[in-house]
């Protein structure tokens, strides 16, 4: 469908419904009343200069499961923009945040060896900054019951992101950027947080941060049933 501009119209948005206050709720929403193990989506998240393509690339390989990139599934003119320190808009997400959805479903996947308990699972970066594009990513798990989609929201200061990024050579992602992006960021509430987005602190070391991501995550999956 067309708009007056000649453009393709949005597509109807995501629930607004999501059930945060009640856990019960929300465990049968991920499939967890069922005796099996949950596909997991680990979904690495956060503004520029926060780490998570490293971050998400080192748990990948602890958890032996798919990595996708997020980055690689912006369209080109997104990628331009943010070359030229244009920030994007809603409109300009949407399409990529339900194509990286999509992918990340395809790519679930049984663990082969892994330090933590075998599972079924992918990981993906996504800036994913404000609730609403989160909740795209969650549409996931109102389509198949037995997908949990988790948040690991990589928390940090403007200053340290800004610092980070500087220091990049050769990224299409400007210094610039980071302050459109923070000024863009909805952190997740106190009810994302006791529901499906598990917080870690981006500021100290790359490896302590890694180790951080590990151990939350280990934690949540000793939680599934």
């Amino acid at each position: 469908m067309l708009s007056f501009e000649g453009r393709p119209s949005l597509p109807p948005p995501p629930p607004s419904a999501m059930n945060y206050a009640n856990l019960h709720a929300y465990k049968q929403i991920n499939g967890a009343l069922q005796e099996q193990h949950h596909r997991h989506m680990w979904i690495v998240t956060g503004p520029a200069g926060c780490g998570k393509s490293t971050v998400a690339e080192y748990l990948s390989q602890q958890l032996s499961i798919p990595y996708l990139e997020g980055d690689d599934y912006h369209s080109a003119s997104n990628k331009d923009k943010m070359a030229h320190n244009i920030p994007l808009t809603d409109i300009d997400r949407w399409d990529w945040l339900i194509i990286l959805r999509e992918a990340a479903v395809r790519r679930l996947q049984r663990s082969s060896s892994s330090s933590t308990k075998p599972h079924d699972g992918v990981v993906v970066t996504c800036s994913a900054l404000k609730r609403k594009y989160r909740d795209v990513i969650r549409i996931a798990a109102y389509e198949d019951h037995n997908v949990a989609v988790h948040f690991i929201y990589l928390r940090a200061d403007e200053e340290v992101l800004m610092k980070r990024v500087q220091a990049r050579k050769g990224h299409y992602m400007k210094n610039s950027m980071v302050h459109s992006q923070m000024e863009a960021l909805e952190e997740p509430d106190s009810r994302e947080r006791g529901r499906d987005v598990l917080e870690v602190d981006c500021a100290p070391s790359l490896t302590e941060v890694q180790k951080r991501v590990v151990q939350t995550v280990r934690e949540a999956l000793a939680d599934d049933v």
